[in-house]
């Protein structure tokens, strides 16, 4: 049995990270919970690896109710300084505040266009993009100014070209990648 060849940043020696280049990484994503989860934990990633922040991925997950959007943007004080507690997750009050800022904003996007997905996936009309070797682009710009416009935070156009990527509206995978898009079994 031959090993998979696999994109060059998929350490090899992390089991959590290999499923999620595997499974998750460049998989169009329609699912607003999932879009919100993914949203919130690039911005913790702003400055740290993504590998660091997949690590904690589940404690995230328990510290925010399991992303649910409606009780993250009810959380209050008492809350916001039971995350800046939490071992588990990265502690940083400006990225906490912002989670809670950016989920009532991803509220009122839905509310506006009848679902993240749609306004998101409407960028490139709801096609994948494919393209390798760049950390932000035109797409993301646009992207990117359109959510500061709206007031979030911790979105600026290189950590939205890496949410894009991680919801499979660019796809990235490397040409020797055995996920490039027909390559994936």
């Amino acid at each position: 049995m031959t090993e998979k060849i696999r994109c060059s940043w998929a350490n090899p020696k992390n089991p959590l990270y290999i499923r999620y280049h595997d499974e998750e990484w460049g998989v169009p994503v329609h699912d607003d919970r999932r879009l919100f989860e993914m949203l919130v934990l690039e911005g913790f990633q702003a400055g740290l690896s993504w590998e660091c922040i997949l690590n904690k991925r589940e404690a995230f997950r328990r510290a925010f109710d399991g992303f649910d959007l409606e009780k993250v943007c009810g959380y209050g004080a008492e809350k916001l300084e039971a995350l800046r507690q939490d071992p588990g997750i990265v502690r940083n009050k400006l990225k906490i505040r912002a989670a809670v800022k950016n989920a009532r904003i991803f509220r009122d996007i839905q509310r506006e266009w009848g679902s993240f997905d749609r306004y998101l996936w409407h960028w490139t009309e709801g096609k994948s993009i494919h393209e390798t070797g760049q950390v932000r682009s035109e797409l993301s710009d646009a992207v990117s100014e359109d959510l500061k416009r709206r007031g979030m935070k911790f979105v600026g156009s290189v950590i939205i070209y890496s949410y894009l990527q991680a919801v499979g509206v660019i796809d990235s995978h490397e040409e020797t990648c055995f996920c490039r898009q027909g390559k994936r079994a």
